[in-house]
């Protein structure tokens, strides 16, 4: 997912008759979506007619049935990125956002077929050194249940909800890893999103010397990304590394800025993504050269359908500029960006704002960014595992390090 953080403060003709504390806070949502929503039909709704309706028929007596009228409201749009945030909630992402929260170090998404079952929620990948790693938690493995309740059409926002907490406070999971289904009790902790994993791998060449690649794998593009990107590059490069891969795998979003900035750092020059609404495109993001870090160096870039939002930016910038090949499956294909405003009590909105295009101009939304080349099924998720694939020519999940930055 992927966010610009924002906080409302817009004013609006109200109602003529008397407003309760809960109406005002049920209207400044209302004038919230009204100002910031990308779709101005409102999903084919005269949008002022139904605030007119929801203030004379849906009770807002107390806070609960106000948060009640308002995600009624949004539901209306039929957008699943458009949700209402209760106040804990909302401190929540904004933590997880600034690169630390209290929970249990795991990341998620919905399966695929890959995964072997259609219900629960996929791990995607576990914080180093997290309550989760540390039970033998690892990305592949399904959450079926989280504290009796099931994870079949539980969507991943409340999955997260439901797995951060209090620090010290207990959470319970039901896991299946495999066949094998584990029942499990975390304790919560602080955990600190570091979202980068880089390491050198050094692969046998013909006889010359050893080709080397500086693998980077990027989870999660908190406030802590670029920085961290960029402190990985120059690491390998005092270690002589001649090129890049970039693994995207998993990698569900997160801040819209640290996206464009990553982007930079692999672009001399070129558009990044076309920022569009109702009307067609009203902004550009392009690259200029003077935040490049790395631009020359051949550089391949992982993808899977679980690299969504602000990954898929990043991806289709680079592929589009022809400045990297791209391995993989189709992308998620979140092509529409959210940014989150905080309501005067503590609570918040994630509202969809715009929608975006590759520098291409193609609209990736429901159809994801399209590598150039597949994987093998059997290629690893983990650094060491990349490195050992490419060493092994007799290994089945062995790329060819010869031709593994060439796009034909």
């Amino acid at each position: 997912m992927m966010f610009v953080m924002a906080v409302s403060v817009s004013v609006n003709k109200a109602p003529s008759w008397a407003l309760t504390d809960e109406n005002l806070l049920f209207l400044e949502a209302w004038r919230t979506v009204d100002r910031a929503y990308y779709d101005k039909t409102f999903n084919g709704q005269s949008w002022f007619r139904y605030r007119e309706t929801a203030l004379r028929n849906e009770p807002m007596n107390t806070r609960e049935e106000t948060y009640a009228a308002i995600k009624k409201m949004l539901s209306t749009l039929d957008d699943p990125f458009t949700r209402f945030l209760e106040p804990e909630k909302f401190k929540n992402l904004r933590s997880g956002t600034q690169g630390a929260l209290t929970g249990v170090g795991l990341s998620i998404g919905y399966p695929t077929a890959l995964n072997g079952s259609p219900t629960g929620l996929v791990v995607m990948s576990s914080t180093p050194g997290g309550p989760a790693e540390k039970a033998g938690i690892f990305p592949g493995d399904i959450i079926l249940a989280i504290n009796d309740v099931s994870t079949e059409d539980m969507d991943i926002y409340e999955a997260a909800d439901r797995l951060q907490g209090p620090e010290g406070s207990s959470v319970d999971l039901a896991v299946r890893s495999g066949s094998e289904i584990r029942h499990l009790v975390l304790k919560r902790e602080k955990v600190t999103l570091n979202p980068v994993k880089s390491r050198l791998c050094e692969i046998p060449d013909s006889g010359r010397d050893s080709a080397r690649i500086g693998y980077i794998k990027l989870t999660s593009f908190n406030q802590n990304a670029s920085g961290a990107v960029k402190e990985a590059i120059e690491t390998l490069r005092k270690n002589n590394v001649k090129s890049f891969v970039l693994d995207l795998r998993n990698n569900s979003g997160g801040l819209f800025p640290e996206g464009i900035e990553i982007a930079k750092m692999w672009l001399e020059k070129g558009v990044i993504v076309y920022i569009c609404d109702s009307r067609g495109v009203r902004d550009i993001y392009e690259a200029d050269g003077v935040n490049t870090v790395a631009a020359s160096e051949p550089l391949v870039v992982l993808v899977n359908r679980g690299t969504a939002s602000a990954s898929e930016i990043l991806a289709g910038a680079l592929k589009d500029n022809k400045r990297a090949v791209i391995y993989g499956e189709p992308t998620f294909g979140k092509g529409k960006i959210q940014s989150v405003f905080e309501l005067s009590d503590g609570s918040g909105l994630a509202v969809t704002v715009a929608r975006y295009e590759t520098p291409a101009h193609t609209d990736i939304d429901k159809v994801g960014i399209i590598p150039d080349h597949a994987l093998p099924t059997t290629f690893p998720m983990d650094e060491d595992g990349f490195c050992s694939c490419l060493k092994d020519p007799a290994s089945p999940c062995n790329l060819n390090g010869g031709l593994l930055f060439s796009r034909s």
